[in-house]
């Protein structure tokens, strides 16, 4: 088996060794089973541009490994179906017409379909359907800094973070590029307080009183100290801001647009069709 191996990849270097000397050889037969033929135009084709000589032998002989395989397969399931479960006229048809639909489809929505959705309509289908937008975990704006123990300066990183406007917190990301480890500074913007807990040296049991009693929290374990600052937040259930969930909303616009585009398009082809007298429907009944 290892002998038949070292031949079998011996004889495939040497084809591509030969190929890469001849512009003639595009064409030359690589392997074969039964009356199908593997040609070297068509390894050619998987191989990327630059790639070195040790790459295009090893990637040809996988490719070549993996044709092989799957032509037996082919063989065998054809030797041993029979002539009905081998016609597959009608599903290659249901197929064909689903992915020309498909593409149809896409070219339409892609030419003539509105897709910009203004801060009014976004605003709009918020206030029309509160209740879809109930947070299901809670959410926070929050400012995270873990420093290693031996850098830590609490009274520094404290001040540092009291003072939220623009030029404190430039101090602030510049300090934690120099000392932090992780550093998550997000005063004004809306995060899940499930990914900011993971950083946490210790799960946190009850998130929700967690968050009601802490404005500033401290923790350490043996090589760092961890401080969470926590400017808002939002409980489990609560309508969440429309800030957080701006981006759903415009897709949610966006697939019931594309539904509604769809079914116009359906009805007025139908329409035209009646119209031109494209079809027609055939009277079956007997008497």
């Amino acid at each position: 088996m290892f002998k038949r191996k070292i031949k079998y990849g011996f004889i495939v270097a040497l084809a591509i060794a030969f190929a890469s000397c001849s512009s003639e050889s595009n064409d030359e037969p690589l392997a074969s089973v039964g009356e199908k033929v593997l040609y070297r135009s068509v390894v050619n084709e998987i191989l990327p541009k630059g790639v070195s000589k040790e790459d295009s032998i090893s990637m040809s002989q996988n490719y070549i490994d993996k044709w092989i395989k799957q032509e037996l397969l082919i063989q065998k399931a054809d030797e041993n179906l029979s002539e009905e479960q081998k016609d597959l006229r009608n599903e290659i048809e249901e197929y064909r017409n689903s992915l020309i639909i498909y593409k149809y489809k896409n070219e339409l929505i892609k030419q003539r379909m509105d897709t910009l959705v203004t801060d009014q309509q976004i605003e709009e289908y918020y206030n029309n359907n509160p209740a879809n937008f109930n947070l299901t975990n809670s959410i926070v704006k929050a400012t995270f800094v873990m420093i290693p123990g031996d850098l830590a300066d609490p009274n520094m990183v404290k001040a540092l973070i009291d003072d939220t406007s623009p030029e404190g917190i430039d101090e602030l990301r510049d300090y934690c590029s120099q000392y932090a480890k992780k550093a998550n500074i997000s005063a004004d913007e809306w995060i899940s307080f499930q990914m900011l807990e993971k950083n946490f040296p210790q799960q946190v049991e009850d998130p929700e009183a967690f968050l009601k009693r802490n404005q500033l929290y401290e923790m350490n374990d043996s090589n760092y100290y961890y401080i969470v600052s926590i400017h808002d937040y939002k409980l489990s259930n609560d309508l969440a801001p429309i800030e957080f969930v701006r981006d759903n909303i415009k897709n949610l616009i966006l697939n019931q647009r594309k539904i509604k585009f769809l079914k116009e398009i359906e009805e007025n082809i139908y329409t035209e069709g009646v119209r031109k007298k494209k079809f027609r429907i055939y009277d079956t009944k007997t008497n």
